[in-house]
């Protein structure tokens, strides 16, 4: 099983895996290589469009096809093992609806969100060494437009791990912050460091700090499970003792976060800026019930019933058979925890880093599976309405970054407006369309020196359209469902 060959792959490298959590890479020359270039070795696969030849995602197979689905697309950014890394949307059939290629390999957490009222995308940008990020927030409207960039205030750059805008539009993200601290009483060297794990809370429109909370020393060192650096290392490298994964604002207003390395979920008040609880890991104020245990989580969320779900990893180094999708009641007065139901993949994936659950309106499941490169959606009770794999596609995952991967996966309604024409091409007796990000068109229409011709649906991102054998000059206009125009591509000679 591909559990069995990951646990096994993993098993000689546990340390650096730790020490990295969710990172983009597990060690620094793969740092190097993996968030700030294109991978070395033989070029990944591909896909490739005649009318948009500069764009090259990866190729995704979808191995459960889509029934019953949620409404909306798939929305992720591919990266590691890919040529091309970049905010990505498909459709239920796999098919590219926008890319967005960035000139580096540091992306992570593309998503849907409201600021001011308006739709808009957003995902981090950056440099990660050691699963760390230090960079900041793009925000894109619905024309696919930069309209603002948000960053980590009082001196500090922002995380990969988490961006979210909230109703009020303000920014809670995720800060890690090297700094020195004797590490003796832990085993680790008297001059050593740690990542302090931050959360922060930042107007938008102002760029007034907020809210600001540190791990340390409000989280002992010795709640961690990542072992820290040896005392006789000579240049240590810093303790990410904490791992700071996910942030989620409560109805109260207080704070849920999830630190992998600690196994823990904390209660943080806003008012206060104290730990109320810790649920799980080694002070846990809850009696944990059967099945509630989960180790190197993420994406920690209240639901709107209550309950608390996460995505427990179970990895790195492997404690778990497999990952699981857990949803728990927390009784807050009696201190226990229950557990409401978990959720697997049918092949037993086990993700040593990354991944989450995001848990949709209608009820049902939409799980990126992080380190290893498929997405799911379930139905309420567990059962698979689409199953996918991006990346190589073909053989099994022997390793950590063997593949493309993707730090969340979500599903979102989106309606995208470019503001650019349709690209077009002709190769041999056809004439090839697209229109990078336009989410309204449903036919194109062939225009023939300067005369309407056939009009063909739209079925993928790139369409083919047949090519009058005696015409000069051709273009192509996007109609919508109702025959109205979109927009048209430029007049190209054949």
């Amino acid at each position: 099983m591909l559990s069995r060959v990951i646990r096994r792959a993993l098993a000689g490298a546990v340390v650096a895996i730790v020490v990295a959590g969710c990172s983009h890479s597990h060690n620094k020359n793969a740092a190097k290589t993996t968030t700030a270039s294109k991978p070395k070795g033989p070029p990944p696969p591909t896909i490739s469009f005649v009318s948009r030849p500069d764009l090259k995602p990866p190729p995704l197979k979808i191995l459960t096809p889509a029934h019953g689905t949620s409404p909306g697309y798939i929305f992720f950014a591919p990266k590691m093992k890919v040529l091309q890394a970049g905010p990505e949307i498909v459709d239920d059939k796999g098919q590219v609806v926008w890319f967005h290629p960035l000139d580096t390999h540091g992306v992570s957490d593309f998503r849907v969100q409201q600021l001011n009222g308006k739709p808009v995308l957003t995902w981090w940008r950056g440099q990660a060494p050691m699963g760390v990020g230090s960079g900041y927030y793009a925000v894109y409207d619905d024309t696919y437009k930069q309209i603002k960039q948000v960053r980590a205030g009082n001196g500090l750059t922002g995380d990969i791990h988490e961006f979210q805008i909230t109703p009020k539009n303000t920014a809670l993200f995720t800060v890690y912050h090297q700094m020195p601290v004797d590490l003796t009483k832990a085993h680790g060297p008297k001059k050593g460091r740690i990542f302090d794990g931050i959360v922060q809370e930042r107007d938008i429109a102002s760029g007034k700090v907020l809210f600001e909370w540190h791990s340390y020393p409000a989280v002992g060192l010795n709640e961690s499970y990542a072992p820290p650096p040896k005392a006789s290392a000579k240049k240590p490298a810093p303790w990410d003792y904490f791992h700071i994964n996910s942030i989620a604002e409560e109805p109260n207003g207080n704070f849920l976060i999830s630190a992998r390395n600690t196994h823990t979920l904390y209660e943080l008040s806003r008012s206060t800026h104290k730990i109320m609880w810790r649920l799980g890991g080694k002070k846990s104020d809850f009696k944990m019930g059967p099945g509630t245990n989960f180790e190197w989580q993420h994406d920690a969320r209240r639901q709107p019933d209550g309950t608390i779900t996460l995505f427990d990893n179970g990895a790195a180094p492997p404690i778990e058979k497999f990952t699981r999708i857990l949803r728990l009641r927390v009784n807050t007065a009696a201190k226990t925890a229950t557990l409401v139901k978990a959720y697997r993949h049918p092949a037993h994936l086990l993700a040593p880093f990354e991944g989450n659950a995001q848990f949709l309106p209608n009820g049902h499941l939409f799980v990126g599976w992080g380190a290893v490169p498929y997405y799911t959606e379930f139905d309420a009770l567990g059962g698979v309405l689409l199953d996918a794999r991006f990346g190589k596609l073909r053989g099994r995952i022997t390793g950590p970054n063997q593949d493309a991967d993707s730090y969340r996966v979500y599903r979102f309604v989106w309606h995208g407006h470019p503001t650019d024409t349709p690209a077009v091409a002709v190769r041999g007796n056809k004439v090839f369309v697209s229109w990078n990000g336009a989410t309204e068109v449903a036919k194109w229409r062939l225009v023939a020196d300067g005369h309407p011709g056939q009009t063909i649906a739209k079925t993928a991102f790139e369409t083919a359209l047949p090519l009058p054998a005696a015409a000069k000059e051709v273009a192509v206009v996007a109609l919508d469902s109702k025959g109205a125009t979109l927009g048209r591509s430029k007049t190209i000679s054949p």
